[in-house]
């Protein structure tokens, strides 16, 4: 789910920003998403990046810097300095309203300022830099022509992507003198960039990843280009993320004492399901084709999970207490509906009945005797037992 948030930073300029909350898992950790340079928190990259990071469990705000999108005041009169400082007062406003941030994610010199106020955040326990430049006077490229404008009259028209832009010499003093210590960073460290960046060239993720001290990776992006444009690159970087700050971030807390299911559903989220089983937290929907969302299994895709599940579990038991050579076992299950005349071992005579096909691979060196006992074992697994048990089903309403 996506909330939209504001707060005033530390200069009392009201900033707007986007926060994905998960809705159907709790929530593991915060996160702070940095825009690119001059770019809006609505940018692609930004939105496909949290809200994989948002489906991981993984709350993420994307914020619009001073001057910029939905945030107020006057984009010239901001700087580096104060990207750096609306990131910090960011930080304290999830932790006053939600829970202080443990990763911080910047694209360019989003990234950048990332960085540098990474430090400032001390319940950030990492940090990614996508395309970023190791140093923010970096940018200044992007302003060469217009330099002696900017040193001689103070302020200059600067046209970036087609957009009109005012900077002055104040913004380009800031980014020259201000100075980042990555050695004194002390945050895990993850540097995405792509190798064709012509941007921000790869050189710059070898400065920053060079200088900071470990624990840090570095993740090629290959074929990205420096605005993840191509979504599939945007969400393969989200899956880095989450995959490697797993290690980082606080363990879920599981309920070892809940026992059941509990189901919970919105009615205006469609067919999506909220599922905890037992501390675990899952979600069940229907497929597009069936007006879902498709955001997690079908409840007949969880009845082929239990009896394939139990079933790989029965037989591996079995092998373990018989000392046989099975090495791993591959249970597919498809459900389907027949009419009762066509099944030649149903009780029932008229209507249709429901048919759960298991086909079951065994990997190991076993002998055909083996391989027949088995399946005559996959027939004795709990759950197999109890669909083709006279079941009863009671319901109540509770308060």
């Amino acid at each position: 789910m996506q909330h939209r948030v504001s707060f005033q930073n530390r200069h009392g300029i009201k900033l707007s920003g986007i926060l994905h909350a998960p809705d159907i898992m709790e929530t593991r950790a915060y996160a702070l998403y940095a825009h690119c340079f001059t770019c809006t928190k609505s940018i692609k990259a930004a939105v496909t990046i949290s809200s994989v990071l948002e489906q991981q469990g993984i709350a993420t705000l994307r914020i619009d810097f001073t001057g910029l999108g939905g945030s107020k005041g006057s984009f010239s009169d901001s700087t580096f300095s104060t990207d750096v400082s609306d990131l910090i007062d960011a930080s304290k406003y999830l932790e006053e309203k939600y829970q202080a941030p443990e990763l911080m994610v910047g694209h360019s010199l989003g990234g950048t300022a990332t960085l540098a106020a990474a430090g400032h955040v001390p319940s950030a326990k990492a940090v990614v830099s996508i395309g970023s430049p190791a140093e923010p006077s970096h940018i200044l490229h992007l302003l060469e022509e217009h330099l002696n404008q900017l040193e001689n009259e103070g302020e200059a028209e600067v046209s970036l992507a087609g957009r009109q832009f005012s900077f002055k010499q104040g913004f380009v003093e800031d980014v020259i003198d201000y100075e980042i210590d990555y050695r004194r960073l002390r945050k895990a460290l993850l540097v995405l960039h792509s190798p064709i960046d012509d941007t921000v060239n790869v050189d710059e993720a070898g400065k920053i990843f060079g200088a900071a001290l470990h624990p840090k990776s570095f993740v090629s992006l290959d074929a990205a280009d420096h605005l993840l444009s191509n979504t599939d690159d945007a969400k393969y970087a989200a899956n880095v993320i989450s995959t490697w700050v797993e290690r980082y971030l606080e363990p879920v807390a599981m309920n070892e004492s809940a026992e059941g299911v509990t189901v919970t559903a919105n009615t205006k989220q469609g067919f999506l399901c909220r599922v905890e089983a037992s501390g675990h937290n899952l979600a069940a929907d229907e497929p597009v084709s069936m007006g879902g969302t498709n955001l997690g299994p079908s409840p007949y895709d969880f009845l082929g999970a239990a009896l394939g599940s139990c079933t790989a579990m029965t037989l591996n038991m079995y092998a373990r207490h018989k000392k046989i050579d099975l090495q791993s076992v591959a249970v597919e299950v498809n459900h389907s509906r027949i009419h009762a005349e066509d099944c030649s071992e149903c009780e029932s005579s008229g209507g249709k009945v429901d048919v759960l096909s298991r086909s079951i691979h065994l990997e190991g060196n076993l002998s055909a005797e083996q391989r027949k006992r088995i399946l005559q074992i996959a027939d004795r697994c709990p759950v197999h037992r109890t669909l083709e048990n006279e079941i009863r089903i009671t319901s109540e309403l509770s308060d």
